[in-house]
């Protein structure tokens, strides 16, 4: 197995800091590599990232505690098993001001927006404690729906992973490695941008938490089906990973082999504060119903 030389590629003390360093210099260290074409392995195995982007980390706009420590570990784990990923697919927030879970959608009856980590319920609307400023009908259906059909209500979240700003941006020593592994072993990195719609919260990769519309991703459920393996690490535990592995279970539970080769990387992720208990006990309820395995990423064989 080829070793990589990580210190030439990563700046672990910069994680989480913008990267001024073009990332086609660290692609054009591959040239001479002799690392084994990624259509030659054997055994598929795709590391699936989750919104592992700047306004998550530790510093961000909405940041997770714990983000740098878990990337950085994550960039270990890949070093370690450079030729054992033989995909990576990396998902990416991104939204807008002006979404139902942003404080600028909605207004008290003194026009005030609420404060992030508001909770707003269908009683509020009904009782005027809270005004949707746009789209009025569809917002209040949205929210009596998403009572109905989740687990959780409407959470007015600090604005973030605004598209095209640098928050939304893959973060940087991540990205870095991320392109190297996809030249060295000569394959086009999977990206997969979620929660563009205005009138939807996209916590996991496939699909909303509840949608008038049609944006299931069925083309991820039968991307995942070509691998033998599926490794997943990223921000927050507690949201966007822990709703990919419900939304991935939910579609792939009618073939239990493929969820026993289902990893998740319990050191590559953080929750978001207040949701720790909760998650964790989560984790081993699917851990123990649905055989997913919950490792370290050094206990990774």
């Amino acid at each position: 197995m080829s070793k990589i030389n990580l210190e030439n590629i990563v700046q672990f003390q910069q994680i989480g800091e913008a990267s001024h360093q073009p990332l086609g210099d660290v692609v054009t260290n591959n040239k001479d590599s002799s690392y084994r074409r990624a259509a030659e392995d054997k055994e598929k195995t795709l590391l699936l990232a989750i919104d592992i982007q700047n306004d998550f980390m530790d510093k961000g706009a909405l940041g997770v505690p714990g983000a740098t420590k878990d990337v950085e570990r994550l960039l270990q784990f890949m070093a370690k098993h450079f030729e054992d990923i033989t995909h990576i697919m990396a998902s990416l927030d991104t939204h807008k001001p002006q979404q139902i879970f942003h404080p600028s959608w909605w207004k008290d009856k003194n026009g005030e927006e609420p404060k992030p980590l508001t909770m707003i319920t269908y009683e509020d609307i009904q009782s005027g404690k809270w005004i949707p400023k746009y789209e009025a009908e569809k917002s209040k259906n949205y929210v009596k729906k998403l009572e109905k059909t989740s687990k959780k209500q409407l959470c007015i979240w600090p604005y973030h992973c605004l598209k095209g700003s640098t928050g939304a941006a893959m973060e940087g020593q991540f990205a870095k490695l991320a392109y190297f592994h996809s030249v060295a072993r000569d394959y086009e990195l999977k990206t997969v941008v979620k929660g563009e719609d205005p009138l939807s919260e996209m916590y996991g990769i496939i699909q909303p938490e509840y949608s008038e519309k049609d944006l299931v991703r069925w083309d991820l459920i039968e991307e995942m089906k070509k691998y033998d393996k599926i490794l997943i690490a990223g921000e927050a535990k507690s949201h966007c990973v822990l709703e990919s592995i419900h939304q991935i279970i939910e579609h792939l539970k009618d073939e239990p082999k493929r969820l026993e080769n289902l990893y998740v990387l319990t050191d590559c992720m953080s929750s978001i504060p207040g949701f720790e208990k909760e998650t964790d006990r989560e984790f081993t309820i699917l851990s123990e119903t649905y055989g997913i395995k919950l490792i370290t990423s050094t206990d990774y064989k």
